[in-house]
């Protein structure tokens, strides 16, 4: 398994630079790059009336003719095709108004991921909400306070998997108020399948899954097409790539071939624009980034954002195409989330250790075989010793505004995605002497290690640090906090 953790900045330049009605639009229903409609601004005729987001069955072609198409669950799937993954734009300042109505065969409930949101919108059923059951719907209505890139993704405790397997995933763009000068705002949303043979899908609820790496899929899509998404545009162009990963389980690197790539936000926070080092980026599920490029020139071959799957798989390819434009200007900082804490003194902060545990394991003896789980199949994680459970007391309880410094520590023998809800944080240097520059909300752990990161609580309700990949989340590794 590839290392996740976010690279160092000091890493990453060495050797070179560091109630409104919102319109889900799909970028997908309009040649690939074209921005998303936006929802109407605040004030607007109808802006009291909530959209209608649908969630029901529908089928799609994942694996090529000759095999059927694919049963997915999709929200409104029309253009783009059925499985394609909305995309919400709003301006900041602008609010979601948004019913789900749920016609699958299972609860669902829908988490903001990366919105540092009100405590009852967070979309976490079981804790935050109430599952919404088959044929009924629920209002989500919250004003994000950050521009940024975050995900729309299924979070019911014990029933997170399946709905996600099956294709529910979108992405919430919330734009700058002034944005930086791009000619093209492009989402890139990674999802990937596990399929059988004749194009269905593999069935949900494995254990060995579960206990070990997750669901893996063996089909990979970017906003719901198989990969590569082509983006043709003309030499010069500037790009804005979205990229976000909606895998159940899915972590890997993506390396950029023939780009010259700047990160401008990282989990949709703002940071100065660096160059990633040897061109690549670690890509857990949760974690998204901005990227800023301009298309390369006519004569030179075209470039490609790479999954480091295997001996490696485009999933996207940036085609020059027609007369160059003028040169842009050189890449600057998009700006920053101004509500955001400008520091977090830790001399008195609250600090709790977490120890991450369960999951199956490896036969020493035979370095070569399988791992195996033998305990309970709904408690197979756990965090200082607990399942998650609604019911278990809480990790940690702490007053608004108490800077909390979490040592976490993976006593698995996987690598283990983490998710901090409802707040981002700072990952600190070894030694609490300082944090690398940029705010998260996902992070990687590798097995053995421990990490520390940093927080302000500032955000009241009872709030998950939860599993990414979602076979683990349903089956106990998630805890919550309170904030009060």
């Amino acid at each position: 398994m590839p290392s996740s953790l976010p690279p160092s900045r000091r890493a990453l330049l060495a050797g070179a630079a560091l109630s409104l009605a919102p319109a889900l639009a799909r970028a997908q229903g309009a040649p690939s790059g074209t921005p998303a409609q936006r929802a109407p601004a605040q004030g607007a005729p109808g802006a009291a009336e909530a959209r209608p987001l649908i969630a029901a069955p529908a089928t799609t072609r994942i694996k090529p003719e000759p095999a059927p198409e694919t049963p997915v669950w999709t929200f409104d799937g029309k253009a783009g095709g059925p499985a394609a993954p909305p995309v919400l734009r709003i301006k900041r300042g602008e609010a979601v108004r948004l019913r789900l109505e749920n016609k699958t065969e299972r609860p669902l409930s829908l988490h903001w991921h990366g919105v540092r949101n009100r405590n009852a919108m967070d979309g976490v059923g079981g804790v935050t909400q109430s599952p919404v059951a088959p044929g009924a719907s629920f209002l989500y209505e919250f004003t994000p306070p950050d521009a940024g890139t975050f995900l729309i993704r299924p979070l019911v405790v014990g029933g997170s998997s399946e709905p996600a397997g099956r294709g529910l995933s979108g992405m919430l763009v919330v734009e700058e108020t002034k944005p930086p000068v791009v000619d093209r705002d492009v989402p890139l949303l990674l999802q990937d399948w596990r399929l059988e043979a004749d194009g269905t899908l593999a069935g949900f609820g494995q254990v060995a899954f579960a206990a070990s790496a997750g669901r893996l899929g063996n089909a990979l899509t970017v906003n719901g097409r198989p990969t590569p998404e082509t983006i043709e545009a003309a030499p010069g162009t500037r790009l804005r790539l979205r990229l976000a990963n909606a895998c159940n389980a899915r972590a890997t690197r993506i390396r950029f071939d023939g780009l010259k790539a700047w990160v401008a936000a990282v989990d949709g926070q703002p940071t100065d624009t660096f160059e990633p080092l040897r061109a690549t980026l670690p890509f857990q599920p949760g974690t998204r980034y901005d990227i800023l490029l301009d298309v390369p020139a006519a004569s030179d071959p075209a470039g490609s954002v790479v999954a480091l799957i295997g001996q490696g798989m485009p999933l996207a390819r940036i085609v020059p195409k027609g007369e160059p434009v003028a040169a842009r200007p050189p890449v600057a900082p998009i700006g920053e989330n101004t509500l955001l804490p400008p520091e977090i003194k830790l001399q008195n902060a609250f600090r709790r250790d977490i120890a991450i545990a369960g999951g199956a394991v490896f036969d020493k003896a035979k370095p070569e075989a399988a791992p195996v789980f033998t305990g309970d199949p709904t408690r197979i994680w756990t965090l200082n010793g607990a399942a998650g459970r609604a019911e278990n007391p809480p990790l940690f309880s702490v007053k608004r505004n108490t800077a909390v410094v979490l040592a976490l520590t993976n006593t698995t023998a996987f690598p283990q995605s983490l998710h901090l809800h409802g707040h981002v944080f700072r990952l600190l240097h070894p030694l609490d002497d300082g944090w690398e520059p940029y705010w998260l909300d996902t992070f990687q752990l590798l097995e053995g290690r421990t990490a520390r990161i940093a927080f302000l609580a500032d955000n009241p309700g009872r709030w998950l640090l939860s599993a990414t990949a979602l076979e683990r989340f349903d089956t106990g590794l998630w805890g919550w906090f309170d904030v009060t």
